[in-house]
């Protein structure tokens, strides 16, 4: 009987080890679309899957309070496509019985996972106590990772910061904390919640976090072309990257950094075409009262790298109909046709 039950016992750890092992090779080298206030919408998915490579996206951030209370756009930020599989749900919110509930409300879906918003700077998300809030308290934070773990199956993800101070002490116990709660992934964007983009990301923070944590760590943080993003992929940092701006700039930017992976020249795509397919996306999945927040949010980083981008930034800003904004592209690619391709 002894040795019946050491056998099973012996069966149990190497089953949990290689399932770990499993979920790390997963996670392993996955390009991952960055949770954007009005970018990581259907359209901007639609675009990237036109191009192909991205291995998850995740959602803008949903409130929690506006999904349980049936928010009148709360459809449109919860549109799973085009691939349901690879779409993780990020949650924002201060309330932890708010947060569990509407976390189980999407589990129910087809989905990748459930991400927890605690990574925000916003001022407005702060002072709510969401966002970036969140990390003031190690025990507030390990509380609702520990409930949101009895209510939802599928993985459960935090991205943060490093918090309100460069303390990587605080930053760890306060990663190991969700990580007992029961955490699978953490995404770390290296940078204070004070800064913003003033600074460069603080990439040794996310190489330390990793070193110390049993679970995937994701990094975040100015990579801004695909040669970058290859070279923090080859690196072998983190476990997965995640592109914020850079691929509403280049949205072609992971099958690019997957091209020069296989040693392949990346091909040039047609910026042209690429702005109007969008403006299509947006009209067709977002609703009106979004489409010139979306497309005007969405232009302020694509046309970074027009010569003359300040010039036709402010001619779409001030435009009222996405079909002004088609004309004025158009009009533009027609005046300098040497940018329809240029990398």
């Amino acid at each position: 009987m002894k040795a019946s039950f050491a056998s099973e016992f012996i069966f149990v750890l190497a089953w949990l080890h290689i399932g770990k092992l499993w979920y790390y090779d997963a996670m392993k080298g996955k390009f991952l679309l960055a949770p954007m206030s009005e970018l990581s919408h259907r359209a901007l998915r639609e675009l990237i899957e036109d191009f192909g490579a991205c291995d998850e996206y995740f959602s803008e951030m949903i409130s929690a309070g506006a999904l349980l209370g049936g928010g009148p756009f709360e459809a449109w930020y919860t549109d799973p496509l085009p691939r349901p599989e690879k779409l993780v749900y990020q949650l924002e919110g201060s309330d932890q019985d708010r947060i569990i509930r509407a976390a189980a409300l999407l589990d129910r879906r087809d989905c990748a996972g459930i991400d927890i918003n605690m990574g925000c700077a916003a001022p407005a998300i702060r002072r709510t106590g969401a966002g970036a809030a969140w990390m003031v308290s190690i025990d507030r934070a390990g509380e609702l990772m520990a409930g949101l773990r009895k209510a939802v199956k599928k993985r459960l993800s935090v991205k943060l910061r490093i918090g309100f101070e460069e303390d990587f002490d605080y930053l760890l116990r306060f990663c190991r904390r969700l990580e007992e709660a029961g955490t699978e992934l953490i995404t770390l964007h290296p940078r204070t919640a004070r800064e913003k983009f003033r600074r460069n990301a603080r990439w040794d923070y996310t190489v330390r976090l990793r070193q110390e944590l049993k679970i995937p760590v994701a990094g975040n943080g100015d990579i801004h072309d695909a040669e970058a993003l290859r070279r923090r992929s080859a690196a072998g940092e983190c476990d997965a990257l995640m592109v914020g701006r850079g691929a509403v700039r280049a949205p072609w930017i992971f099958a690019q950094a997957r091209a020069l992976e296989a040693g392949k020249t990346p091909p040039p795509f047609n910026r042209e075409e690429t702005a109007l397919r969008f403006l299509d996306l947006v009209s067709r999945y977002q609703p009106p009262e979004f489409h010139l927040s979306r497309a005007r949010r969405f232009f302020a980083y694509y046309c970074d790298s027009l010569t003359w981008a300040h010039h036709v930034k402010t001619l779409l800003g001030r435009e009222t109909e996405l079909s002004g904004m088609a004309r004025i592209l158009a009009a533009y690619f027609r005046e300098h046709p040497e940018e329809r391709h240029r990398l």
